[in-house]
């Protein structure tokens, strides 16, 4: 039997022999999965192979730079992944390898982002996004009359363009009449919370006439671009970037794709693959990449078109169903995997719905919606269905998941009125204590025991669900 001097005992043994505690925290959120709802938009369920790529002996390597031209040596084989990266990266966007490239190196889609923005534009230089409080997102130039919010606001001159205030769509003339006058050097399209899809056409028209390039932020998306049941923003566009662990189901990292033939710029590759490294990160994350390449492959294969047909159907169903509940969505329904919930006419804000369901095990997200003063307040929550659609959910299972938001924000219109105040900690107080002669909390109980049943009936993606038991620190009555 090998033996090992003291100092490496450590490197053989598993987690849960060498950290119990991180064992034990890894095992509560696989029991949270279980047991309850997901509908954030931005999230979904990766597979067990890409999680066995993300957590592969991968992460050992350093490998700054491109393939065949890194700083460091003994990176045949992360060359070999790199490379095959690129090429399921493309063939699962339907893209030409002599018109298109890909840099599959960012952490994440900000940094993909800001990379980007890094690539086609100077400091200062104007770039217009949709603006966040209309479901654009932050790294598209947000910042408010107080405060530069990100980077894409910090180093550039943002202008943000909106929705119609009558339609709650984007507002194409509106948006080319501001850009004749600002004149930016970029337009970003793309969003992370509108429910609805993009006219790439026009924008092109609009960037053409401005002299800017035309970048797509994907992100939420690229899962049902790549299934072609959203339109296609590679026909237009000079750039598009993308996350790729929501609709595309992968590990958490991001994507830059740039146009080869570009008549903005011939150099976009080069470009786009300096500002990733050196200038906004360093040393890839090999074991990411992996897990990339793995999500993909599963992207490229027939049954995906199904996945995203499902999304698209399940988040309109939902839609539907909390319509006809008597409530009001953005744009009035969905054309995509997302829902997005105005709750103002009921006087309640997103903040106070978005405690309870984590309290009965319904995972969502408070999202401003069109209108509202103040992102710090929003009065809207924005629901998505890729989650539940990787967890076998259809359409039938989505009117189940409707009644019980019906019934979330009945118990949060009664718990408001238990509390007596408007703070959000007399609400979570009265939602999570039983009151004397008070009925909500135990109506809060009652729902998160049928939320809790009817999850545990459905598979977890890389998990085997039978041997599953609840791990110490969750007592069933908490």
């Amino acid at each position: 039997m090998a033996t090992f001097p003291d100092f490496n005992k450590g490197l053989y043994a598993p987690l849960a022999e060498v950290d119990p505690e991180v064992q034990n925290i890894i095992d509560k959120e696989t029991w949270r999965q279980f047991s309850g709802l997901e509908l954030i938009a931005s999230e979904n369920l990766t597979s067990r192979a890409t999680m066995e790529a993300n957590g592969s002996i991968l992460t050992n390597k350093y490998s700054e730079g491109l393939p065949a031209a890194r700083y460091y040596g003994g990176n045949e084989y992360v060359d070999e992944l790199e490379v095959l990266c690129q090429k399921r990266a493309l063939q699962a966007f339907h893209l030409d390898p002599a018109k298109w490239g890909v840099n599959v190196q960012p952490y994440s889609g900000s940094t993909a982002n800001f990379a980007a923005l890094t690539a086609l534009l100077q400091p200062q230089d104007r770039l217009m996004g949709l603006g966040l409080p209309d479901g654009g997102h932050l790294t598209h130039g947000y910042y408010t009359a107080k405060k530069k919010m990100t980077a894409s606001s910090i180093y550039f001159q943002s202008l943000p363009y909106a929705l119609d205030p009558a339609t709650q769509l984007i507002d194409y003339n509106g948006l080319a009449s501001l850009a004749k006058i600002y004149k930016p050097r970029l337009l970003i399209c793309g969003a992370s919370a509108y429910p609805r899809d993009w006219d790439y056409k026009a924008l092109r028209t609009v960037a053409d006439d401005n002299g800017a390039f035309l970048m797509a932020d994907i992100a939420h998306t690229s899962g049902l671009v790549a299934a072609g049941e959203l339109a296609d923003p590679f026909e237009y566009c000079d750039v598009v970037t993308t996350t790729t662990h929501k609709t595309l189901r992968g590990p958490r990292a991001g994507l830059i794709f740039f146009r080869k033939d570009s008549d903005k710029a011939k150099d976009l590759e080069k470009r786009v693959n300096d500002a990733v490294f050196p200038a906004c990160q360093g040393g890839p994350h090999n074991n990411t990449i992996a897990g990339i390449a793995t999500a993909l492959l599963q992207a490229c294969q027939p049954s995906w078109k199904a996945y995203a047909k499902q999304v698209i159907a399940n988040a309109r169903t939902l839609g539907q169903e909390l319509v006809a509940h008597g409530y009001k969505l953005q744009t009035s329904g969905t054309d995509n995997h997302l829902v997005l919930w105005d709750l103002r006419p009921l006087g309640l804000t997103g903040s106070k719905l978005e405690k309870l369901c984590d309290i009965v095990g319904i995972t969502i997200n408070k999202n401003a919606v069109s209108g509202d003063a103040s992102a710090q307040v929003p009065g809207g929550i924005r629901l998505g269905t890729a989650a539940l659609t990787s967890r076998n959910m259809l359409e039938a299972d989505m009117k189940i998941v409707a009644d019980f938001l019906h019934r979330a924000v009945q118990l949060s219109l009664l718990l408001q009125k238990e509390a007596g105040s408007k703070l959000l900690k007399d609400f979570v107080r009265v939602a999570s204590v039983p009151q004397e002669g008070k009925e909500g909390a135990l109506q809060v109980r009652t729902l998160r025991d049928e939320v809790r049943a009817f999850a545990r009936r459905w598979p977890l993606p890389g998990v085997d669900v039978s041997t599953l038991t609840r791990p110490a620190g969750i007592e069933e009555d908490e």
